[in-house]
């Protein structure tokens, strides 16, 4: 796997190849299923359906979505089966014409060389793959084999055209594109610019960009309405912070994607305890146009209570290496502990914000960073004094 060949570090996570990648196993709490896996797919199992018709009606469609093996037994079952029954056509029509006797010298059959089912099957093969008469060919004696050929003809072209597009598509799904659109395997909760924000990390490892890319976000948990009605997947949206007010993004270098955890927002109630009571989900979708092909690609992840991180963000990526941006993906994944005021968003706004918080609880978030960082070279001095003392 690439992971483990070191082309691709394992701090973040590939949406497609989740299973490939020497990625720890998140465990959900006993009884939670995930709403949407971490590689993307949705874990919905879908039963009871009476209705099996209408996936026929949209044959094309469920031709595509049918796996490799499957897709690849009925591309071979429908050419077998055309040549098959056109070749029994074929010696149906020699039997009833008597091409398998051919008695007299100036008799002239409907296709020459056939004496046998054997032969009528190769000269049906012939006509549909236009690989080459040889010695059979259809005569001017019968205008019923004229109409046979021009029919399978038609048959192995429409044949050709739906196997082929499907096989073809299968190829390029728009989800193969997806392969390199990444996510940061966790969420984080911090502060930034004096709110209280949840935020995710995303990149793209291709040079090719993602055309008018947008993300959006939603929280998946179990909700019980005003009526007493229990709703198992209530799908609430989540906004985030873009300063054009739309959620377009470009896509270049990898990107922090903030959501302000405001009076609108679902996470308000939430505290650091809260969080790892609750039983959310936040998904997280990219979607946008492949600039190489045109076609509308989706990458999609999630994350439950045990990954997101409360008072950690991300370490920065990106740097000006001789008047270039380089981006560093082994840095992709890694947070950082910052000082985060482990209550509620709500509670912080009843407090007066993070600034009047602050005041009342004597914290200072610069300061505290630096006298963490004293404190740890006080104590590199102190084993060094030690040490030499010894």
């Amino acid at each position: 796997m690439l992971s483990r060949k070191g082309l691709i570090p394992e701090d973040y996570l590939l949406t497609r190849l989740a299973e490939d990648v020497l990625q720890p196993k998140f465990k959900a709490k006993a009884g939670k299923a995930r709403f949407v896996s971490k590689n993307g797919t949705c874990n919905v199992a879908h039963t009871n359906i009476r209705e099996q018709g209408r996936f026929l009606q949209d044959v094309f469609t469920t031709l595509v979505d049918l796996k490799w093996l499957h897709t690849l037994i009925i591309f071979t079952m429908s050419f077998l089966c055309s040549w098959l029954l056109f070749g029994m056509i074929w010696w149906l029509v020699a039997f009833a014409h008597g091409d398998l006797d051919q008695s007299a010298d100036d008799f002239i059959p409907c296709v020459t060389d056939i004496h046998s089912f054997s032969s009528a099957f190769l000269f049906s093969i012939e006509v549909q793959v236009t690989i080459g008469f040889g010695g059979r060919m259809i005569t001017e004696e019968c205008v019923s084999a004229i109409i046979i050929l021009i029919v399978q003809n038609i048959v192995g072209l429409v044949i050709n055209a739906i196997m082929l597009g499907c096989i073809f598509m299968k190829t390029a799904q728009a989800n193969r594109r997806a392969e390199t659109l990444i996510f940061s395997k966790h969420a984080v909760i911090s502060v930034r610019n004096n709110k209280l924000c949840f935020m995710v990390r995303i990149g793209d490892l291709r040079k090719s960009m993602i055309i008018s890319a947008t993300v959006r976000m939603q929280v998946v948990k179990r909700t019980t309405t005003e009526e007493g009605e229990v709703v198992p997947l209530d799908q609430i949206d989540i906004h985030m912070d873009n300063p054009v007010g739309t959620n377009g993004i470009f896509l270049v270098s990898p990107l922090i994607i903030c959501h302000i955890i405001d009076k609108h927002s679902p996470l308000y109630d939430l505290s650091a305890s809260d969080l790892l009571l609750q039983d959310i989900e936040v998904i997280v979708v990219l979607e946008g146009v492949v600039e190489t092909t045109g076609i509308t690609t989706q990458a999609r992840t999630s994350y439950v209570s045990e990954e997101i991180l409360w008072g950690q963000r991300f370490v920065p990526t990106v740097s000006e290496e001789d008047g270039m941006y380089a981006v560093d993906y082994s840095k992709f994944g890694n947070t950082m502990k910052v000082p985060t005021p482990c209550c509620s968003a709500k509670k912080l706004d009843e407090a007066g914000g993070i600034a009047r918080f602050k005041l009342t609880e004597g914290v200072t978030l610069r300061a505290s960073v630096r006298r963490r960082r004293g404190s740890v070279v006080a104590r590199r001095s102190r084993l060094e004094t030690m040490k030499t003392h010894d």
